[in-house]
């Protein structure tokens, strides 16, 4: 449970990014089930394929985590939008910003990442 909320579980997934099955920035993976689920109730849910699953994405910088399958379908079609725009905008700059963002967000609200 500490590892979670420390987000230590997370560093398996470098690996992934190592060998460029991930990239750093993206949109979150989401497990095969509920990515069918999403894909059934949100329109724009399989744009997300157009890009590499991220460690961090748009959606995670804008404090929009967790929820999985029971999530509230108005906090899904948020996270999915911020992951289409991400996708629809990518630049550097973008990805540069969602990573200070989700640095800061990590070192200075911690108790936040897993809570909504």
């Amino acid at each position: 449970r500490w590892m979670r909320k420390t987000g230590l579980d997370e560093l398996p997934q470098l690996v992934n990014v190592l060998f460029g099955q991930m990239s750093m920035v993206g949109p979150r993976p989401h497990t095969a089930g509920d990515g069918a689920t999403y894909a059934a109730s949100v329109a724009t849910y399989k744009i997300r394929y157009w890009a590499k699953p991220g460690l961090t994405g748009l959606a995670q910088a804008r404090g929009l985590r967790g929820g999985g399958s029971a999530a509230r379908p108005e906090m899904l079609e948020e996270r999915i939008r911020a992951d289409v725009y991400y996708i629809e905008h990518w630049s550097f700059l973008l990805d540069l910003r969602i990573v200070i963002e989700t640095a800061v967000r990590t070192l200075f609200a911690p108790a936040t990442l897993h809570s909504k």
